[in-house]
């Protein structure tokens, strides 16, 4: 798959004639929401965990040195902690090309950790193994080495895993791979 997602998800259209969709999001998206919603609540969904697997081409990075981004990994009886957002379908749009760097749109059961709670399905944006942009598992030093050198067109790579460990312990989340990250970046400690 190349490294543009974006025809690849307006195909997806898995919630066709909905006024509003919830979209979960477990990265970015946590800490930046800078697209229109009806709605923002916590949330989590199962059998994921969240790592700094994929790379960043066009945000985070370059083609010339790609930064680290997070994507979803299945993982039995896990749960990813992250923000779901009701936003209507021409929100869409201007996500799929946020997300284009190998990101598809996948249906999911979001769970809410808020005082209402309840279920409800939606949309999160996975970069699976088969995309261009995959980089995979690697030493945690290594990833963290990545990032601390990384800068693209969104800013330096760092920032933005430091963004998402301050959302996550502002959520009071716990995620190991995260916190194990931002303490091996120089100046910071978990």
């Amino acid at each position: 798959m190349s490294h543009d997602t974006t025809q690849l998800n307006r195909q997806r259209n898995h919630f066709a004639g909905h006024d509003a969709i919830w979209l979960f999001g477990y990265g970015s998206l946590i800490w930046k929401a800078d697209f229109p919603y009806i709605e923002r609540r916590p949330a989590h969904i199962h059998g994921w965990v969240r790592r700094f697997w994929q790379g960043s081409h066009d945000h985070r990075g370059t083609p010339e040195a790609p930064g680290r981004v997070v994507t979803l990994v299945r993982e039995p009886g896990a749960v990813c902690h992250g923000m779901a957002y009701r936003i209507t379908p021409e929100v869409l749009a201007p996500l799929d090309v946020r997300e284009k760097n190998g990101y598809l749109r996948e249906v999911t059961t979001l769970c809410f950790d808020d005082a209402a709670g309840g279920h409800a399905e939606g949309l999160v944006y996975l970069a699976g193994a088969d995309n261009a942009a995959y980089l995979g598992d690697a030493p945690l030093d290594t990833i963290a080495a990545q990032i601390a050198t990384a800068h693209g067109p969104s800013g330096p790579n760092r920032d933005y895993l430091v963004n998402l460990a301050a959302a996550l312990r502002a959520l009071d989340v716990e995620d190991d791979h995260v916190f194990a990250l931002t303490a091996r970046l120089p100046g910071e400690r978990d």
